[in-house]
C-alpha cells in the first residue's frame, strides 16, 4: 500500500500588516538540479523563504523486506512562495538552474493560491498515492469531495483508465489526480466555487 504525506518546508519571514507585501508573494516553480529538491528547500527555509516540496511515502517490497521510501512527486522541481527580490536571490543558488515560465514568455510563470492550497490539501490528507497527468486532460465535472479524508476538497472528477479520480489543476504542470469513488462527491455547480 502507498500512502501520500506532503512534506513542506515553511517559513513565516516577516510577518507585518503590510499590504503591499502579502499581495506582492507569487507561487513560483524553480528547476532544480536532479536530486536537490530537498537541499535546495532546506537552504531557502533558512533564508526565510517559503518553499514547498511534494514528497509521497512508498513502500518498496524486496524479498527479504520492506521499507518505507520517500519519493518527491515532482523531480526537479521546487515551488517558492516569494516577492520579487526573494525570487533573484534563488537563482544564486548554483542548483538551481531557472524559473518555470509559460511558452513564448520571458517572466516566470506564477501558481495561483487556489491551485497550490488544493494541491497541498490533497497530498496532506490523501490516503492513496497521488499521481501527476502531464498530458493533456479534459475539463471533468467540477465537485466537492462529501465523504472520506479529502472531504471539503474542490476539483474535476475525471475518468482515466476506467477509474473515476478528483483532479486538481496547476498551470503548466497538468492535474494531480487521486482515486475517487463517485459517491463520496457531489456536484457543485450550483456554488460559487472556482477550480
Amino acid at each position: 500500500m502507498i500512502f501520500a504525506k506532503e512534506k513542506s518546508i515553511s517559513a513565516a519571514p516577516g510577518c507585518g500588516t503590510g499590504e503591499g507585501v502579502a499581495h506582492s508573494k507569487r507561487w513560483y516553480v524553480a528547476l532544480v538540479r536532479m536530486h536537490h529538491e530537498k537541499k535546495v528547500a532546506e537552504r531557502l527555509f533558512k533564508m526565510g523563504i517559503d518553499t514547498f516540496v511534494p514528497v509521497q511515502q512508498e513502500v518498496h517490497q524486496w524479498s527479504d523486506r520492506r521499507k518505507a521510501v520517500n519519493t518527491v512527486l515532482l523531480p526537479m522541481m521546487v515551488f517558492v512562495h516569494a516577492d520579487p527580490k526573494e525570487r533573484k536571490e534563488v537563482l544564486s543558488f548554483s542548483t538551481v538552474s531557472r524559473y518555470m515560465v509559460m511558452r513564448g514568455e520571458s517572466t516566470p510563470a506564477v501558481i495561483p493560491d487556489e491551485q497550490m492550497a488544493r494541491f497541498r490539501f490533497m497530498l496532506d490528507y490523501s490516503d492513496e498515492a497521488i499521481c501527476m497527468n502531464s498530458s493533456p486532460l479534459a475539463r471533468g465535472e467540477k465537485v466537492r469531495v462529501i465523504k472520506g479524508p479529502l472531504s471539503g476538497l474542490v476539483g474535476e472528477l475525471v475518468t482515466i483508465g476506467g477509474k473515476s479520480k478528483i483532479a486538481v489543476r496547476l498551470n503548466m504542470l497538468g492535474c494531480a489526480c487521486v482515486d475517487m469513488p463517485i459517491g463520496y462527491v457531489e456536484s457543485t455547480k450550483n456554488t460559487n466555487d472556482t477550480i
